[in-house]
């Protein structure tokens, strides 16, 4: 946490002090409030009920990660609070029943060690899989503890790697070396909070002694290293990232470091030989122009020779855009959207000559890769929609087969229920998508209870979800749900982002409000029956929205906010988050960010729609600071709010099932309270 600037003029600052006595105190109070006014509601202990039941059903799909021969698994419930890593094969696996081997019980981990340990994922040393570094989080924050496993002992390897709590980076060189990137102690930190020097560590050596490989700059958001590898090629790279945006990366080679010369905004990527360069912006080389958006493909040796002439694997077309891509054996299995509903593609090389061939999963909704394994051909990719329960396909690059292995039961009624996709026109005419959940037969009177939802940043696009939270908790009630896919997200690829970046941020409010504007237009609701609900980012343009148009929401729900922009550069990593909304310290810039930044902008004399706010003390991402003096101040000033904090869960705000479901039972209570629904 920065340093408290005691001569600010920020009544409210001391809530930024996460564990003092005084913040917390504030936060047991509120808590005690918000609990007693919200339990004691009709719904509350159905809600709550209904999503734990749901959230430890044994029924819910178990999905895999590939590692050598066997399928991994982390998994948690009733029994298993803090949840146990666990392995099959991909036979067992298929079975309705598969018999796990448990590898690590985290909750017999935590009694036995006295800590608060929350899962943060395994990095496996390649190529036998049995060594492995597992990273354990205190409560949930992204900081965590790394510690050297064998999963065939099914024990922490004595005198192993191990790195003390920290923002660490990791990757295996081989066995017995590591790259590591970790708080290395003073001036090894970036700005940001993340580290900003590579070594390289050998077992049995202190950490102390690690070779530095790279350095970056203070004024950096990090640096991490990057090793790819398979039975056949192998990369080692590290990553500068000199912003959210942009970067440098340097490929190493005999122990030297070659810098890539790629745009600094491109995303580099390796394929068995060849370099892959995904495009944020177009790129001019070698007398021909590339669009923003596109994936290009060269043999890694000829660009390093100099040669450009680049294999275009996707390029953009209106209203689609790439969202990811992943690698296996044979291909290269890339995810696109076209108009919000995903695709996926397979281009294989052979001889140097790329094939492409689309992949026959269904279409109308969300469709991810979700576990690929390099020396395979199988890959597992999962389809959802917000009226179809999940599946899990296994996928076959080699015999184009797609096997359905897992369906997700219907966790809520969706017989009576329709989706449909419309368009709003914001400010400066700009059609902006979304999509409505409701019941078939509606009517058209203005008067359902709707819940709208959006996000509206960092390129991040809000897809068809089967949600179970939205189903059990607002849908099953008879509200209705939308999901607005605004600017500054990653629906249409980078332009749609940029659209809503820095001084351009405001358009991101500007399409949120014209949805909401149009949903009531519609007569699908009303303002007094239209509540909103977003986190992180998503928290900011509750706010931005609340403090722009208070005349338009019956109930606001901020999770995990961003309130403060004045001092949000100064917080946990808000330094890293500058490339997004600008930086405060320069003039010209905090004269657009002031504008709607809640914490400066509400006012006494205004009346604002009924507000809940939610964080989480071990949030190291987004300072708590943020909520906490947010909702002080808004109380102070006589407005009607409500606040929660959890004590553990980091920036997903929850540790665990229980407290998930909790804190979205008061969620959904307060809107049905609050838009009049409640029984």
């Amino acid at each position: 946490m920065s340093s408290l600037n005691t001569a600010t003029d920020d009544p409210y600052i001391w809530l930024e002090d996460i564990e003092g006595r005084a913040a917390l105190d504030w936060v047991e109070q509120q808590n005690a409030r918000s609990v007693a006014v919200l339990e004691a509601e009709n719904n509350y202990q159905i809600i709550f009920n209904d999503l734990l039941e749901i959230y430890n059903s044994k029924q819910r799909i178990a999905y895999p990660a590939q590692h050598g021969s066997y399928i991994y698994n982390f998994w948690d419930d009733e029994e298993h609070v803090r949840g146990i890593w666990r392995r099959t094969t991909l036979t067992e696996y298929r079975k309705d029943a598969p018999a796990w081997e448990i590898v690590l019980d985290l909750d017999q981990l935590a009694a036995e060690e006295d800590e608060n340990w929350v899962w943060e994922g395994v990095d496996f040393l390649y190529p036998d899989d049995r060594r492995c570094l597992i990273s354990l989080s205190r409560g949930g924050a992204d900081a965590s503890v790394i510690r050297e496993f064998d999963v065939t002992d099914k024990a922490f390897v004595v005198n192993g790697f191990e790195l003390p709590e920290a923002k660490s980076d990791v990757e295996w060189r081989d066995a017995d070396t590591l790259y590591v990137a970790t708080d290395f102690g003073p001036g090894s930190l970036t700005t940001s909070g993340y580290p900003r020097v590579i070594k390289e560590w050998k077992r049995g050596t202190p950490l102390a002694s690690a070779t530095v490989v790279y350095q970056g700059q203070a004024s950096d958001v990090s640096v991490s290293p990057w090793v790819v590898r398979s039975a056949d090629y192998r990369h080692e790279a590290v990553m500068r990232r000199i912003s959210f945006y942009t970067s440098e990366t340097f490929l190493r080679h005999d122990d030297a470091l070659v810098k890539l010369d790629v745009p600094q905004d491109a995303t580099p990527g390796f394929f068995q030989d060849q370099l892959l360069i995904e495009l944020r912006s177009d790129w001019t080389v070698a007398q021909q122009t590339y669009p923003q958006g596109a994936l290009l493909a060269i043999a890694l040796n000829r660009f390093l020779d100099g040669k450009r002439d680049f294999t275009v694997l996707y390029q953009p077309a209106d209203r689609c855009s790439l969202t990811d891509y992943s690698v296996t054996r044979q291909a290269l299995v890339v995810t696109e959207l076209n108009n919000v509903k995903g695709c996926l593609h397979e281009w294989s090389l052979n001889n140097g000559n790329w094939r492409r061939r689309s992949v026959a999963a269904p279409m109308t909704g969300d469709v991810n890769v979700i576990s690929t394994d390099m020396d395979t051909d199988e890959y597992f990719i999962t389809f959802t929609d917000f009226l179809t329960p999940d599946s899990l396909l296994l996928a076959n690059t080699a015999t184009e087969k797609l096997e359905t292995l897992k369906s997700l039961p219907a966790f809520f009624d969706t017989t009576a229920l329709a989706v449909h996709q419309y368009e709003a026109t914001s400010a400066d005419g700009t059609k902006i998508p979304y999509f409505v959940v409701a019941p078939k037969t509606l009517d058209l009177n203005g008067a359902t209870p709707t819940l709208l939802y959006g996000y509206g940043g960092f390129e991040v696009a809000m897809l068809p979800d089967y949600d179970v939270s939205v189903g059990a908790g607002w849908l099953k009630h008879g509200g209705i749900y939308v999901l607005a896919n605004i600017r500054g997200g990653g629906e249409f690829g980078p332009s749609w982002h940029q659209a809503a970046q820095k001084e351009n941020k405001h358009k991101s409010y500007e399409d949120f409000i014209a949805v909401a504007e149009d949903l009531i237009a519609r007569k699908i609701t009303a303002p007094t029956h239209l509540g909103i609900m977003g986190g992180s980012n998503g928290g900011l343009l509750m706010g931005a929205v609340m403090i722009k148009r208070p005349d338009l929401f019956g109930a606001v729900v901020s999770e995990v906010p961003l309130f403060d922009m004045k001092r949000y550069h100064q917080l946990l990593a808000g330094a890293s988050w500058m490339d997004e909304y600008g930086n405060p310290d320069d003039v010209d810039e905090w004269a657009y960010i002031q504008t709607y930044s809640p914490y400066q902008n509400v006012v006494r004399e205004k009346n604002y729609p009924p507000l809940f706010v939610t964080t989480s003390t071990r949030d190291d991402r987004v300072h708590p600071g943020h909520a906490r003096k947010m909702v002080a101040k808004m109380l102070e000033q006589g407005h009607e709010v409500l606040y929660f904090e959890n004590t553990e869960g980091g920036h997903g705000g929850a540790a665990n099932n229980e407290q998930e479901a909790k804190m979205s039972a008061l969620t959904y209570t307060f809107l049905l309270k609050m838009l009049k629904m409640l029984k």
